[in-house]
Parts: structure tokens; C-alpha cells; sequence
């Protein structure tokens, strides 16, 4: 996750021209329903979405259902804005399939989180985060939400279902996750692969929940020039490649783990490629930017 910043909204691009002339929300229907504020959004609603930053502060979250940083991110998010009842609103984009959405916001990289306040964007973070760190961003944003007029709430969407419930393996291991307990969160992932060997949900949680393990404790700084000074460690390799891709630097970290392949042999450049291997699953196969490195990799084996 790269630093959260709330900067002011001040200065921002000015999105106003996607907005609807009011947004059609109204109270979730009775009947024992979840109440949600969250919304999966296409362009139409998109639209209208831009609008109700002018009521409250509107989150768009840039990302891939098919790409598992993503699709637990988005998980967390809702949970957290929900919680709020309404003091903000959540909306979900496909960045893939929505591409115009993603070029409004001038995102190269997902997940990317943006909030809107009264229609200017400020960025929030980009990359998979905690809970716990997404909690007090949306804690800041909620209190420049009030500096800029911003401090009502909104009803509920209609509309809304709840997410069909997760294998008990796999919410232990996302609860876990939560409470940054990695340890636990991989053991939950791997007693499910245990049961069910082509889980894999499973198998990429399990590379996810490594991932930010490995970086928890992490400096980048440190980590850079570590790496700049040792250029054969490849453990000082790989941890600025970890550190770029939960930075949202997916291409660089990539780039870095082809090239140190390209001059290993035997058992360390196994070694590097089954990480590059296990970093390939958390972007999610789908993403071009892991088809065109795996080109690269190509070239360099054979």
C-alpha cells in the first residue's frame, strides 16, 4: 500500500462534468434487507454517483473482482463504509471493463481507491492495505468531508443483496487479515488447499497473506539501498520487487525479478522465479501487465 494521503481538495481535477444533474437514491427496501452504501457501478451510474459528493464523501474503488488484491480490498472497504450509515458512500468499478472510468481518474495502476468531495478526486491509496490502516484513512476522510461542508449522511441504496457467504476457511482466513494476524490468515488458506487441492481462491490468498507478511516490517528506503549495494542478495532483490508491487508498482517489480533471473542459474534462479511466479497470481492472470511480463520471462528461460 502505497502512503494514504488526505490532501485538500483544493486544486483537484474538477470532474463535474460526469455528474448527473442528481443522483436517484432512496431508502433500502424493508424486510429484513442489509442496509448497504455500497454500489457496483457501471458509466451510467457512475454518473449520478459523481453527484452525491456534494451530499457526502463518495469513494471509488479502481479494481478487478478478478484480481484477488482487489476483490478483498473492496471486500474491507465495504465493511468500513458501511459501518458509517451513510456519512459516505462507496462505489466498486471494474477498471478492466470500464476503462473510461479508470482514465478519468488517470489511474495506471490497480487497485486504486480515490475519494470524490464535492466532485474533486483525492487520492487516497493504491495497492492492497489492513483494515485497520483503511479504517483511519476514512477516518481522515470523513473529517475533511466536514471541512468542506460534507457532514449529513445519505440513505441507503436500494438494490443491494448480500455477498454470497465466503467458505468458513476462507472467512477465518480474511478475519485474520483483518486483525493482521498473517500467520494465522496463511494457515486458514492452507488447511483449506488441504481439503480442497484446486482451490484456488485459496492459493492465491495464500501467496497474498505471504506477500504482505513479507513487507509488514519493511522500510523502502532501507530496502533500496540495500539492494542498490547488493546486487547479488537476492533477498534484498525480492524485497524491493514485494515492495514495489504493494506500492502499485506492479511493471517494476516484475522488470527487477525477470532481470535478476536473466542472470541466475540453477537453484537461485528457481528460487526467483516461483516468487515472481507466486506475485504473477496476486495481480491475477488476466492483468496484461502480467501477460507481458510473462513474455519476458519467457525469453530469458528459453
Amino acid at each position: 500500500m502505497t502512503e494514504p494521503h488526505i490532501p485538500s481538495a483544493r486544486g483537484a481535477i474538477d470532474l463535474g462534468a460526469l455528474a448527473a444533474s442528481g443522483p436517484q437514491v432512496t431508502e433500502a427496501a424493508p424486510g429484513g434487507s442489509v442496509a448497504s452504501w455500497t454500489l457496483t457501478l457501471d458509466e451510467a451510474a457512475f454518473q449520478q454517483f459523481v453527484g452525491l459528493s456534494q451530499q457526502v464523501p463518495a469513494i471509488v474503488s479502481l479494481g478487478s473482482p478478478r484480481v484477488q488484491v482487489s476483490a478483498d480490498l473492496d471486500a474491507a472497504l465495504k465493511t468500513l463504509v458501511d459501518r458509517r450509515a451513510g456519512k459516505m458512500v462507496l462505489g466498486l468499478v471494474d477498471a478492466e471493463k470500464y476503462p473510461n472510468i479508470a482514465q478519468a481518474f488517470k489511474a495506471e495502476q490497480i487497485p486504486m481507491v480515490v475519494a470524490l468531495v464535492n466532485g474533486q478526486p483525492v487520492p487516497l491509496f493504491q495497492g492492497p492495505a489492513a483494515a485497520e490502516q483503511i479504517d483511519q484513512v476514512l477516518n481522515q476522510l470523513a473529517e475533511l468531508g466536514v471541512q468542506q461542508g460534507l457532514g449529513g449522511s445519505v440513505p441507503a441504496f436500494t438494490g443491494e443483496s448480500e455477498e454470497p457467504a465466503l467458505p468458513p476457511l476462507h472467512q477465518k482466513a480474511v478475519d485474520a487479515i483483518d486483525a493482521g494476524d498473517y500467520a494465522a490468515a496463511e494457515a486458514a488458506y492452507l488447511e483449506a488447499l488441504n481439503e480442497k487441492p484446486n482451490d484456488q481462491d485459496a492459493q492465491i490468498g495464500v501467496y497474498q497473506v505471504r506477500l504482505l507478511s513479507r513487507t509488514q516490517n519493511l522500510d523502502l528506503n532501507e530496502a533500496r539501498a540495500a539492494a542498490a549495494e547488493n546486487p547479488d542478495d537476492l533477498t534484498a532483490q525480492m524485497n524491493v520487487a514485494d515492495l514495489d508491487l504493494v506500492g502499485g508498482h506492479v511493471e517494476d517489480a516484475f522488470a527487477r525479478l525477470v532481470a535478476l533471473i536473466a542472470r541466475l542459474a540453477d537453484e537461485d534462479r528457481e528460487r526467483v522465479r516461483r516468487r515472481l511466479i507466486e506475485l504473477y497470481a496476486v495481480i491475477g492472470n488476466a492483468d496484461p501487465r502480467v501477460a507481458a511480463s510473462r513474455q519476458k520471462l519467457a525469453r530469458v528461460l528459453f
